[in-house]
């Protein structure tokens, strides 16, 4: 879905249009206006809308996805419940600690399921963009829950090195033994589900961390069985927390970058205002913006100065087709505007800067560029 903006369209609608990048028609109002104060382009007439809702689906699909995450969601509770009756008959205060771990995975689960259920609500009212991003929110939880229990993991571990307590290595090495199936089983129904989602994978770090964990603790209570060495469940828990905070790091980072609105990996602004400056009839590029609404949802706006004698829709398609077909864009928000003028051989000649402030840098087509093309921050 397509946006295309022109001069004289100013003001809170533009704001608005601006901060979407994604709207459901495409509304072309191109006049005699001005962007910022600034004269802009030929009159061509009234307003009219291009058709725009051709239907896109990004991010999870929610029924698979919720069975997949059921029924891991399942296979944790069960083996939760168990861990706990097992060890009220062991007194076994290590099992029952499990136990809680395994209950903060069932809550990564339930609030990726949570999360998946608000982003499917339609668009409306005040939310435009609908409750997509509530997906980014859930992974971010889950990352900060990850960085938490590694903390925790390595206080624990570090108090345990100089005063390790009484293990029990053979029970501790069954239970993880049945931990490590169960987890396997869950991790691997949740990598059914489409990972490229950051809210499913950060369900799914919080399993395969579990896993690690379950893996190292049998480890460990061999190393107990056989040698009698306790300190070895201390030693592995730290290198679960190392594991735990390199994942729960991840999680926040990328959640981070798309909060902030930040360009997603592989869709570099320097690269593509270029190569959207280079088509035919393009004169200059600014205001660029590139931006994840949510996990596998780029959307990207700008500003485009065309050649006087050039067709504004034509280049506006071409643009459209470039950013589809090299860099799968298609949620884009493009003002187009007549460049000022061009000479008596053709060349095309800059417009004055019609933003006195752009966001970022100018990026200009051939012959035409200044000679510098330093980015100046502004707030529209």
């Amino acid at each position: 879905m397509t946006d295309i903006q022109h001069a004289g369209d100013t003001g809170p609608e533009r704001r608005a249009r601006d901060d979407a990048g994604v709207t459901d028609g495409q509304a072309h109002a191109h006049g005699t206006g001005d962007h910022d104060g600034h004269g802009g382009g030929d009159e061509h007439g009234g307003g009219h809308t291009h058709g725009g809702g051709d239907g896109h689906s990004h991010g999870v699909n929610p029924d698979p996805d919720k069975r997949y995450l059921s029924g891991a969601l399942a296979l944790i509770v069960v083996f939760m419940a168990a861990e706990v009756i097992v060890g009220i008959i062991a007194q076994s205060l290590a099992l029952i600690s499990d136990a809680g771990h395994m209950l903060t995975d069932a809550a990564s689960i339930v609030l990726a399921l949570w999360a998946i259920n608000l982003a499917a609500r339609p668009a409306q009212g005040r939310w435009t963009y609908g409750f997509k991003r509530a997906e980014i929110l859930s992974a971010q939880a889950n990352g900060l829950t990850l960085l938490l229990l590694a903390a925790w993991f390595v206080y624990e571990a570090i108090r345990r090195l100089f005063d390790p307590p009484e293990a029990q290595g053979l029970l501790v090495f069954i239970t993880a033994m049945v931990g490590i199936v169960i987890n396997i089983a869950a991790a691997w129904l949740i990598s059914k589900a489409n990972r490229t989602s950051l809210n499913v994978e950060g369900a799914f770090q919080h399993i395969l961390n579990d896993l690690y964990a379950f893996i190292a603790t049998a480890i460990a209570g061999l190393v107990v069985v056989f040698t009698g060495f306790t300190r070895a469940d201390s030693l592995a828990a730290l290198i679960v927390a190392a594991l735990m905070a390199k994942a729960g790091y991840g999680l926040v980072k990328e959640s981070g970058r798309i909060f902030l609105e930040g360009a997603p990996q592989g869709l570099e602004p320097d690269a593509i205002g270029p190569a959207m400056a280079g088509r035919p009839g393009v004169a200059e590029v600014h205001d660029l913006h590139i931006w994840d609404v949510t996990s596998g949802m780029p959307a990207l706006s700008a500003h485009v100065l065309v050649d006087p004698t050039g067709d504004c829709h034509q280049v506006r398609r071409d643009l459209e087709a470039l950013l589809n077909s090299s860099y799968r864009i298609d949620h884009t928000t493009l003002q187009v505007d007549h460049a000022d003028t061009v000479t008596a051989a053709g060349e095309i000649i800059a417009a004055e800067p019609d933003c006195e402030e752009p966001h970022g840098l100018r990026h200009y087509s051939g012959p035409s560029a200044p000679l510098t093309n330093n980015p100046i921050p502004h707030a529209h």
